[in-house]
């Protein structure tokens, strides 16, 4: 059965990125905008939810309500508090700022797992902060003293570039790679130790190339109600275009559905039944596609 993805918002200036249901709406970044906005499936309404949000890519609630946001502008992941502020976790890594986080998962215990690559956009003020010299998966957690840390997770990555943990937190899944970095762009399957360090990773997918360049690959992804994984990918520049993927837990590909617009950025599921798939583009457009058969993780 082939999804059916209709336009519900934007277009928007530069693109859009991170996606959280909130129980009722969607909530949706436009990270050159600095804001984040809410569409209502009821009314089909969007509304500005927040502002000067410092370019604000991925967004994941916590099981306790609490949302958070991958700050690039800022180079920080922030959260958003319910007065309308927001507040700084920790930054420093071996005492130097980490780089542009751009996707965000938030485990049962309220830590938070974040992609931490290079970005070609500067971050806001002067540029007296070089990146570190590694672009790899952090933690954040607290400590006795309830301070924000951070710990590095993977050794082996270049370009992380999303994030998303299994229903049981024993794998942590990452999509690797950037077409403007050299290195392979996969989908990869950490397990997860108990110490909560991960081991060898397992690849699910390749995203290959042809005569016309590398393939783009998965920018963002979701879980379904079964544990499998919804990664949306490609261009219109090579390979297949635009698409999203279903993979199994083991790699298997299941599905796959050509989009009506380049350069996807994140997934979730949404709506009341969670029956819905919304997309996020680089374009600054949002897209919805209903009862596809597969409902997202409660």
């Amino acid at each position: 059965m082939a999804w059916k993805f209709e336009r519900v918002a934007g277009p928007y200036r530069g693109p859009c990125g991170g996606l959280a249901w909130d129980g009722g709406a969607m909530l949706f970044s436009a990270i050159d905008e600095e804001r984040i906005l809410r569409f209502d499936p009821g009314t089909g309404e969007t509304a500005e939810y927040r502002r000067y949000t410092g370019r604000t890519n991925g967004i994941a609630f916590g099981a306790d309500g609490s949302l958070y946001g991958c700050q690039e502008g800022g180079r920080r992941v922030i959260q958003f508090l319910p007065d309308g502020s927001a507040t700084t976790t920790a930054t420093r890594f071996d005492g130097r700022i980490h780089n542009h986080p751009s996707d965000l998962t938030v485990d049962s215990k309220g830590r938070i797992w974040f992609a931490d690559p290079y970005s070609t956009t500067l971050a806001f003020g002067p540029q007296i902060f070089p990146p570190l010299d590694h672009a790899s998966v952090l933690r954040l957690e607290r400590d006795e003293r309830r301070a924000w840390k951070i710990t590095r997770v993977t050794f082996d990555t270049r370009a992380p570039r999303a994030v998303r943990l299994s229903p049981d937190e024993q794998t942590l899944y990452v999509a690797e790679g950037a077409t403007e970095r050299q290195g392979p762009r996969e989908l990869r399957a950490y397990p997860v130790r108990a110490d909560g360090s991960v081991g060898p990773y397992d690849v699910l997918h390749v995203f290959g190339a042809d005569h016309r360049g590398a393939h783009r690959g998965s920018e963002g992804m979701c879980l379904d109600g079964e544990g499998n994984i919804v990664a949306c990918a490609g261009s219109m520049k090579s390979g297949p275009g635009p698409l999203v993927y279903v993979f199994s837990p083991s790699g298997v590909a299941l599905e796959a559905h050509a989009l009506p617009a380049d350069l996807p950025m994140k997934c979730a599921f949404g709506d009341g039944d969670l029956g819905s798939l919304y997309l996020t583009t680089g374009e600054g457009l949002l897209y919805r596609a209903r009862a596809i058969g597969r409902r997202g993780l409660a």
